[in-house]
């Protein structure tokens, strides 16, 4: 049994094999109706963020229906990671939509705080936050060339190019380090008072998360009395 807490948010990715090829090399291209469409809606992020930080600093709490919108971006924002050069963990195109989607194989949900502390929001955004925004950068890379997260990627799409196989390996540390830099997004934009844990949670499912039931074996023959 896992001594691991949970965190708030919860992001997974079940990898989709099989997995073509090639499609990997146009994703970039297939994707751009969603990028435009996430620019627009990060930016409403950081306006809807900024009212949230007024209304904790006063009430203690996240109004619902802002925090439901930002939930829905970081939803949106995860699906898309995951089909394109984030994960390139499914072939399945992303929808269009703020909400839940359980069948498609990326998701992200953040549990909603009842209470948050007047004092850590005007600090955590950019004091506490330092040291994880230095460690998610070495994953993310800067504007102009890639981090970790981007090598990883492309060496798993050469190796998916020519062997039709997603290295596992690969696969289980670049969704420990998407789930990383989520928890600190989060964080960052008021939607927990709960510190980023300094753990790489790899795999694509949570760390608490129930595992898989393997199928029951018939009783071998002679074993039955």
């Amino acid at each position: 049994m896992s001594n691991t807490s949970a965190y708030p948010l919860r992001v997974e990715g079940k990898l989709d094999e099989p997995l073509s090829r090639w499609l990997w090399l146009v994703k970039w291209l297939l994707a751009i109706p969603h990028y435009v469409a996430l620019l627009f809606l990060w930016i409403a992020f950081l306006a809807v963020s900024i009212v949230a930080f007024f209304a904790i600093l006063f009430t203690e709490r996240y109004p619902r229906s802002l925090f439901n919108f930002n939930v829905g971006v970081l939803r949106w924002t995860w699906r898309v990671s995951f089909y394109s050069f984030n994960a390139l963990g499914t072939d399945r195109y992303p929808p269009f939509t703020l909400g839940p989607e359980p069948d498609y194989p990326a998701t992200l949900e953040v549990a909603y705080p009842e209470h948050l502390s007047r004092g850590l929001v005007l600090i955590k955004w950019w004091l506490l936050a330092i040291p994880q925004y230095l460690i998610v950068a070495l994953f993310a890379g800067g504007a102009s060339s890639g981090g970790l997260v981007t090598l990883l990627v492309c060496i798993a799409g050469v190796a998916l190019l020519f062997t039709g196989a997603y290295p596992r390996g690969i696969y289980d540390f670049v969704i420990g380090m998407n789930r990383w830099g989520f928890r600190v997004v989060a964080y960052a934009a008021l939607m927990t008072d709960q510190y980023p844990p300094f753990r790489l949670d790899m795999g694509g499912a949570e760390p608490d998360a129930a595992p898989e039931q393997a199928p029951t074996s018939a009783p071998a023959a002679g074993a039955m009395s």
